[in-house]
């Protein structure tokens, strides 16, 4: 009866289903649910088949979440939340040690944060182009950096800014990734220490950090990194150059009038002073040669970070202001490395300006005056290429593959607006919902673009989508921007945070990994000296502390019992012993808040102090085979002082000697069919398909374990003991289920991607 069962289940047995439902016509369910041929065609260009990948991988700030979203384009599926800056359960991201250890790198001023507000993801480039290693994402609320590496979509690495009290402009990469672009917001006072409101032009300051990245180790390097100090203005988003332009880099910002608002000093907010000029301005920083001033000497320590000053700047030429349209919300360098766009929230125009104009004038030493603050400024008209007038709010600039074509979001208007920057005209303008804030489109501010999509990030949905209380999702909308009109396909609800901006790479750029090597640290990329391989498991008691060395594999948990005393400090380390692709395994105990994500071959460990005497029972999280309810166990803590009754267990059923050899007969009837399968797999190409091969060795393993389980069902019916006999009869047949399971995947997969084991 088992073995028809799990016939049943895996598919061995195969049996033609007659269609009883019948089919609708194309026109029939287009009437049915009130859709257009333009409805239809849209749908059509973001459909991806069962099966079917995305072109493109978009990375998301999650906002308030702290976090990064995945999502493919176009089909616009969310594929993953990445834990950055806050905790993040269901990979297990801030529950164990590695991971908490990473998170705490992040802490201000010696505090736990838990929470995040980021802002901009960036990828790292190679001469421009994203090379689909390493992603970088900021916290404004909490001045940090994070280092998310693209082999498995996990976060390495947290800096923590420490100057700044805030940072929206970051992170923004430098043509070759020599350089991770962290700006500050709003001017506060370097050093950490009560400066009066009244001292604000005196002693706050702005700043742009450089963070050194090494490739080689995958990490920033705090040491090797450094901050050009700025005036008090509020400093906003930055852009690297390229091309003629990569040795400079360019920032924007805000409230230039150095405006100290407060209703509750009689004087009118911020944001009556922060836009009463009419421009503000750029920065303009040759980050190349301040580098070399730098390792030159010529910094100062400031909180342990080199800080080049406002005077060693101007002094040494490396620092430039040029007027732009005040309030701006992005600057962003064309992908010829020429131009420079930049667009005022509060101006109806968006401003070109030249890199050789502004350059010109650098070289000539042309400027029309100098800032409070002695920076010398370029003459806006001196550096224009153009203006175009777009709308109303322009915010954010991309570009197309299309020559001289940009995009630019318009707040206000709630339309996107397509333009030639060359030229300086309005080609097009579609209407998106509602009130869009930045725009993306496909690795648009590379040096290559790809064109084809642009994603509108509204900032509200209100009628959108079905209505789920007073919080509404953001809207990410997909837009068609390869033909001469540009065409809104898709409305996707983003239900985290408050995602400020996105960016997109093509998808075969990415390499992830599908398993870790055996017994990894995943945060360190190193080994874990916790690595625990299949029969080793162990249990180490000293004094005060309970060091569980453990395994985790369909479908059991070693040890399923765990011992320990009130007061002892209990520290499980668990690895994966699966080889198969996606075959992770959670681990989560009643009343100690651990909850561990456990993917194939990683280690993890989890710590906290049995406080309380009790029963904790632990279990697998993730659904990972046809016994996964049975995949538990106990943590049990004893009083202090405890002494143990010597009660052995009973048995909760008797097994005879028939039951035995019922067992033992469905055993062996269960290794005729996965025989079956083996011989079908052996018998095509198997080693080409990497996936496959893994497959194959982690079913070797199940046949193993079934193997040792045989030897001991047979040492026990040896000696009559029918009970345990039975028993691990039973347990050689659930290694015999796992194995089967695994291997009708692997020849699922081989029918599937190649033709030649179709027979």
């Amino acid at each position: 009866m088992k073995l028809k069962k799990l016939a049943l289940a895996c598919g061995v047995a195969t049996a033609m289903m007659s269609n009883t439902f019948a089919a609708s016509t194309l026109e029939e369910v287009m009437k049915a649910r009130g859709l257009t041929q333009k409805d239809i065609l849209a749908a059509a260009k973001t459909y991806t088949p069962t099966g079917g990948r995305d072109e493109y991988l978009a990375f998301s700030s999650g906002g308030q979440s702290g976090q990064v979203i995945v999502y493919g384009i176009p089909s616009m599926r969310i594929l993953k939340y990445i834990g950055v800056f806050t905790p993040e359960p269901w990979q297990g991201y801030g529950f164990d040690e590695e991971s908490k250890a990473v998170l705490a790198q992040g802490r201000i001023q010696g505090k736990d944060i838990t929470f995040g507000d980021t802002h901009h993801p960036a990828a790292s480039e190679t001469a421009g182009d994203y090379d689909g290693k390493y992603l970088f994402i900021n916290d404004k609320a909490n001045p940090r950096i994070a280092v998310i590496d693209l082999h498995d979509f996990e976060t390495k690495q947290i800096v923590a800014n420490p100057l700044y009290k805030s940072s929206h402009g970051g992170a923004f990469v430098t043509e070759n990734t020599e350089y991770v672009i962290e700006a500050a917001q709003y001017p506060a006072p370097f050093k950490n220490e009560y400066v009066p409101l009244e001292k604000f032009n005196e002693e706050y300051r702005g700043g742009v950090t450089y963070w050194k990245f090494n490739r080689e180790i995958g990490r920033l390097d705090p040491e090797k990194s450094f901050t050009i100090e700025l005036p008090p203005y509020s400093q906003d988003l930055s852009d690297a150059g390229k091309g003629p332009s990569k040795d400079w880099s360019f920032t924007n910002s805000f409230c230039t009038e150095r405006y100290v608002g407060g209703i509750e000093r009689g004087r009118p907010p911020f944001e009556a002073g922060c836009s009463a000029k009419d421009t503000d301005f750029l920065h303009m920083i040759n980050w190349k040669k301040a580098a070399e001033l730098v390792a030159a000497g010529k910094a100062d320590k400031i909180n342990g970070m080199d800080v080049l000053s406002i005077e060693t700047a101007v002094a040494e030429g490396v620092l430039f202001l040029v007027p732009e349209p005040k309030s701006p919300h992005g600057v962003d360098v064309t992908p010829d490395g020429t131009k420079i766009v930049v667009s005022g929230k509060l101006d109806t125009h968006v401003s070109v300006y030249s890199f050789e104009k502004l350059m010109a004038a650098v070289d000539a030493k042309k400027f029309e005056g100098k800032d409070p603050y002695g920076i010398p400024i370029i003459s806006m008209q001196d550096a224009l290429h153009h203006q175009v007038e777009l709308g109303l709010g322009p915010l954010h600039s991309q570009f197309d593959s299309k020559p001289c074509v940009a995009y630019t979001s318009l707040y206000v208007d709630s339309m996107i607006a397509r333009w030639d920057y060359c030229e300086g005209k309005v080609l097009d303008k579609v209407s998106i919902h509602y009130n869009v804030g930045h725009l993306m489109t496909m690795e648009g501010d590379t040096v290559n673009p790809d064109g084809k999509y642009l994603v509108s990030l509204n900032k509200l949905a209100i009628d959108r989508f079905n209505p789920v209380g007073p919080l509404h999702p953001q809207n990410h909308q997909l837009i068609d921007i390869s033909g001469d009109k540009m065409e809104l396909l898709y409305d996707m609800p983003i239900p985290l945070g408050e995602p400020h901006y996105v960016m997109a790479m093509k998808a075969d750029k990415l390499k992830p990994a599908i398993r870790y090597k055996s017994g990894w640290d995943s945060r360190t990329d190193k080994r874990s000296p916790y690595k625990t391989r299949a029969g080793r498991e162990k249990t180490v008691v000293t004094e005060g502390k309970v060091e569980v060395f453990g395994t985790t594999i369909r479908s059991h948990i070693t040890p399923e019992i765990i011992e320990a005393t009130v007061g002892d400090e209990v520290t499980i380390h668990l690895t994966n012993l699966e080889r198969a692709q996606d075959e992770t395994h959670g681990f989560s105990m009643y009343g100690q808040n651990v909850q561990l994500s456990i993917e194939p071959g990683k280690t993890v460990t989890a710590k906290f102090i049995a406080d309380k005497a009790g029963v904790y029972p632990y279990y697998c999280t993730e659904f990972c085979s046809a016994l996964h309810l049975e995949m538990e166990g106990y943590l049990l803590v004893k009083p202090k002082g405890y002494k143990d009754s010597g009660e052995k267990a009973e048995a909760g059923a008797v097994y005879t000697q028939a039951d035995y050899d019922k067992q033992v007969k469905t055993n062996v009837e269960t290794q005729a069919v996965i025989d079956s399968v083996v011989g079908f797999i052996t018998s095509q190409n198997y080693q080409d398909f990497p996936p496959v091969v893994a497959l194959v060795e982690d079913a070797t393993d199940q046949l193993n374990f079934a193997q040792e389980a045989k030897a001991k069902s047979e040492a026990a019916a040896a000696k009559q003991d029918w009970q345990n006999g039975a028993l691990w009869a039973n347990q050689w047949w659930q290694y015999q289920v796992k194995a089967a399971d695994i291997g009708l995947r692997a020849k699922t997969y081989l029918q599937q991607h190649d033709s030649k084991t179709i027979k």
